[in-house]
């Protein structure tokens, strides 16, 4: 697909699973469409047009998914560059899957329960490598995992569950951005 922003494209043949950027845009309301691959202009989309209001300062991420019930969609998520205490970084799970609820498991404990689409919970962890998977709320039964995540100081480990689960092609993909102080000490 190509990814347009305010008429102009932005990401050429991106694929899902996929992850780019970061592209700067200055602060405000900026259009966003997301079209078939090749498409000479932003003018039949598939996801959008969506307009979203960006603040100076803030760290996002575009999300283009299918909603729960399997539709196209896009959501577009803050991240948290919050400073974590010395030692730990940040764990941000988002559902951006065609699926239902979801608990995130350490082992077979339960440390995310009911995250639905298109939501996201963080934790603030020991920085190092945790073994998480993803099963139906309620359950220990991985539907994605378990795979090992590396939680790394002063980080924000992004782990997005996408796919379908109808389609049984769920996957996850990992984004890391900074965690930093932005002078509020």
């Amino acid at each position: 697909m190509d990814v347009w922003v305010d008429g102009k494209r932005a990401l050429d043949n991106f694929k899902p699973g996929t992850l780019a950027g970061p592209l700067n845009v200055p602060d405000g309301d900026h259009k966003i469409a997301i079209t078939g691959a090749n498409a000479t202009s932003a003018a039949h989309p598939v996801i959008g047009p969506v307009t979203v209001d960006l603040e100076a300062g803030e760290d996002y991420t575009a999300v283009a998914h299918l909603s729960a019930n399997g539709k196209p969609t896009a959501t577009l998520f803050t991240n948290d560059t919050s400073p974590s205490p010395d030692g730990k970084g940040k764990l941000t799970v988002r559902h951006v899957a065609a699926a239902p609820a979801v608990d995130v498991l350490a082992g077979k404990t339960a440390v995310i329960k009911g995250l639905t689409n298109p939501h996201q919970k963080t934790l603030t962890l020991k920085a190092g490598t945790v073994s998480a998977s993803v099963a139906a709320a309620g359950t220990t039964a991985p539907l994605i995992g378990p795979a090992k995540v590396k939680v790394a100081e002063g980080k924000n480990t992004i782990v997005y569950a996408w796919g379908s689960l109808s389609a049984k092609n769920l996957k996850v993909a990992v984004q890391v951005v900074d965690s930093s102080s932005r002078g509020d000490d």
